[in-house]
């Protein structure tokens, strides 16, 4: 059992890592090591990995708004634009269930998001303000140029639909738990180089689901034309295979050459998560993740079907009570077999 001081140390180490560790790989359309963008270099990134450690250090066991506002504070004194709202955003809370010990990861992870509080959404609010991302626009609810008058939990749920940050708050971290930790495990266990690794990562996560920072920016349609571009790359090979990467090439060309860029930057900061999941479970600090209950669509729990679905096949029903007598037997319909017909044959009989 890891000590609560040195798992608050490696938490606070493996958020800034994997930080780092990102903007090392060759991302189609993100910043990396020579591959600025207009008004975002990978020097702001490379502070910004630096600047968040202490607030993660302090802030590992206390509430997630708190951590977040100063994780943003402590990255805008070190660099003048947003450069890490949404990655800080998704971090927070998986680094509070991480720093939990009972019950499965998502167990944990469950219990901070149903925690949330109003408290925690005006924190968030005003770490967004500080941040001033761009392509927010104006919103009927809950809008972010007013205060907050619901918790944490349901403002994003409001925004689910629109951002790919929210909508990982609402649905458990789906994506980083089922797509990119599993994807970034995959290549990992080929021994795939880190930074080809979670370029990869990128890709498959991009190819699941348009990013949301490109259709606020540059519409729903143009969204999809660059998932379309993932999924192409991908079936090459991805970073795997030489026509994979030479496709890679393409596509990061044109996303840059595009005024203003189409930067898949909400896609970068599912990636992010998922290394920093993978970076803490290398460190054995999520335990058991734990899998979610679904019952598949029209079998309700405890129909008729379904009761049957859980027997197995060959295996013998359950046994008859002492003195019961067996169920009636139901009769076999018998169909009268249809009238014979003898087609006509033509032509000479042969003797």
């Amino acid at each position: 059992m890891v000590r609560p001081a040195r798992r608050t140390e490696l938490i606070a180490a493996a958020a800034q890592t994997a930080c780092l560790m990102d903007v090392m790989a060759p991302k189609p359309g993100n910043v990396a090591r020579g591959r600025d963008l207009p008004g975002l270099t990978y020097r702001d990134l490379v502070l910004s990995a630096h600047a968040i450690g202490p607030a993660f250090r302090r802030n590992a066991r206390g509430r997630p708004g708190r951590l977040i506002l100063e994780a943003v504070r402590t990255t805008r004194r070190h660099v003048a634009t947003n450069t890490n709202l949404g990655i800080v955003l998704l971090l927070a809370p998986l680094a509070l269930a991480a720093a939990a010990t009972r019950g499965t990861f998502r167990d944990r992870l469950a219990r901070v998001l149903r925690d949330l509080d109003l408290q925690d959404a005006r924190d968030v609010y005003d770490a967004i303000r500080i941040a001033e991302p761009g392509g927010l626009g104006r919103v009927a609810a809950q809008d972010i140029r007013s205060g907050p008058t619901l918790p944490l939990l349901e403002c994003m749920r409001l925004a689910a639909g629109r951002d790919a940050v929210a909508r990982e708050y609402v649905t458990g971290f789906e994506s980083t738990l089922t797509i990119g930790l599993p994807a970034l495990r995959r290549q990992r266990d080929r021994h795939v180089p880190m930074p080809v690794a979670i370029a990869q990562v990128y890709l498959v996560l991009l190819a699941a689901a348009p990013d949301t920072l490109i259709a606020r920016r540059h519409g729903a349609a143009v969204a999809r034309v660059v998932r379309r571009g993932a999924r192409r790359v991908l079936r090459a090979g991805g970073f795997l295979s030489a026509r994979g990467r030479a496709l890679a090439e393409r596509l990061d060309r044109d996303l840059r050459s595009r005024r203003p860029p189409r930067n898949p930057g909400a896609t970068a900061d599912l990636t992010v998560a998922s290394v920093f999941l993978w970076l803490l479970d290398d460190q054995g600090l999520l335990g058991r993740i734990g899998a979610p209950l679904r019952t598949p669509r029209g079998r309700r729990r405890g129909s008729s079907r379904a009761r049957r679905s859980r027997r197995p096949r060959g295996s013998p029903a359950a046994p008859l009570r002492a003195g019961a007598a067996p169920p009636p037997r139901r009769p076999r319909r018998r169909t009268p077999p249809a009238p014979r017909t003898t087609a006509p044959r033509h032509g000479r009989r042969r003797p």
